[in-house]
């Protein structure tokens, strides 16, 4: 199975949610250029500056550009958030493979993802940082152990259908090998959820490294991150907006666009509601 999408089937909100997404990598991708200051010059003198043509989203307590800060901040989240991306997809897809196809590993590889999954998401990652200690790095693990059972879970639902096809027996009577027939006829099959999940988790891992920031758990200050900038602008929400609302709509932007995207490809990849349509 190939998944092709048609230029007349693809819905306006996937040329939108690509396109909010897109602002947001570009933006990340070229913040030395946008960015009008340097993100770690403080400027005590400049200290809660609101916003003007200087700085156009003011600045903060040490009298840093909340722009700039902003600019660099969505590097670390896309980079943080590919990572997990990439990680879990790669993990669960393995997994969500071998958990499926096998049934004598089905209980023992889904009883270790229902454990990790019995704990709500963001305890779990905070946990692990605790463990492993907070930086950047350690985020993307932390992180990638907690969205891999999801990953699993879709891919073993989906190989648990295709398995009992026709052409998957006839492929195990003609006596091609099992890796054979799992990579080269399943996973072509069970594509399409997985690309669906993949950019839901990409927009979940940017919400959860900007909330673990926020507490401290994750990106440390000074590095501009959304949560840390956040956790800056709280103490000063009345006194400095800009510091808080700014951060939070850029958030808001890039989880928006990837959801919108991941909602159209449901629509267009699912047959039952291709259908429906």
């Amino acid at each position: 199975m190939r998944l092709q999408l048609k230029s007349d089937a693809v819905p306006g909100r996937i040329v939108a949610g690509a396109a909010l997404t897109l602002a947001m990598v570009t933006m990340a991708i070229a913040a030395p250029l946008i960015a009008t200051h340097d993100p770690y010059a403080v400027a005590v003198r400049e200290r809660f500056q609101p916003p003007s043509v200087e700085n156009y989203l003011g600045t903060d307590e040490y009298g840093r550009d909340v722009f700039s800060r902003v600019v660099f901040g969505a590097r670390i989240s896309m980079y943080v958030g590919l990572g997990v991306m990439l990680i879990s997809t790669i993990a669960g897809t393995i997994i969500g493979l071998f958990s499926g196809y096998y049934r004598k590993l089905d209980n023992v590889l889904m009883r270790v993802m229902d454990a990790l999954m019995s704990f709500p998401s963001i305890l779990l990652a905070i946990a692990i940082l605790a463990a492993i200690g907070p930086r950047t790095g350690n985020v993307i693990v932390a992180l990638s152990i907690v969205y891999t059972p999801r990953t699993a879970r879709v891919v073993r639902g989906s190989v648990l259908s295709v398995r009992e096809e026709v052409y998957i027996e006839s492929a195990q009577a003609v006596g091609l090998g099992d890796l054979r027939i799992i990579f080269r006829y399943i996973l072509p099959n069970v594509m399409a959820p997985l690309i669906v999940q993949a950019t839901f988790i990409l927009a979940l891992t940017i919400i959860a490294e900007a909330g673990l920031s926020y507490i401290g758990a994750g990106t440390p200050p000074p590095a501009p991150s959304w949560g840390n900038i956040l956790a800056d602008g709280r103490p000063h929400m009345y006194r400095a907006w800009w510091m808080t609302v700014f951060p939070g709509l850029f958030i808001m932007i890039s989880v928006l666009g990837l959801n919108v995207i991941g909602d159209g490809l449901r629509d267009v990849l699912d047959p039952r509601l291709r259908g429906s349509r």
